[in-house]
């Protein structure tokens, strides 16, 4: 059984999400009001803002997969290092290392900050 307000439960359901390019199931992880930050441009992306990219990254990868490598919980949310790993049009695989803080209530994401390196992004946007 699970319990939706659990950090580990809220982290598996958005990943499964993600991975899916489920709109609908990332929109029922986050907060209305969440609040999503990148250290490459800090700046504050809202949920439908970041809907649009992870529409964006979907349409860039083939079988994309957030590989998760490790997941720690805290008592109000989760840090989380997973590799973002997919293949390219060119047919290049791709892996995108990356961190991601977050805050929880209720069960949902109301803050996310997402440490990457720009570099190995480079190739989304090639």
């Amino acid at each position: 059984m699970t319990d939706a307000n659990d950090p580990i439960d809220v982290a598996r359901r958005f990943i499964d999400a993600l991975n899916v390019a489920d709109e609908a199931g990332v929109r029922a992880v986050y907060h209305p009001s969440a609040r999503i930050w990148h250290n490459f441009d800090d700046k504050v992306q809202t949920v439908d803002e970041n809907i649009e990219t992870m529409k964006f990254v979907h349409g860039k990868l083939k079988n994309l997969n957030y590989d998760v490598t490790r997941r720690i919980a805290f008592p109000d949310g989760f840090v989380q290092q997973h590799i973002l790993r997919g293949t390219l049009a060119s047919g290049d695989p791709f892996a995108l290392h990356a961190c991601a803080i977050c805050q929880v209530e209720n069960g949902r994401i109301t803050e996310l900050e997402e440490y990457l390196d720009t570099a190995q992004a480079r190739a989304l946007f090639a």
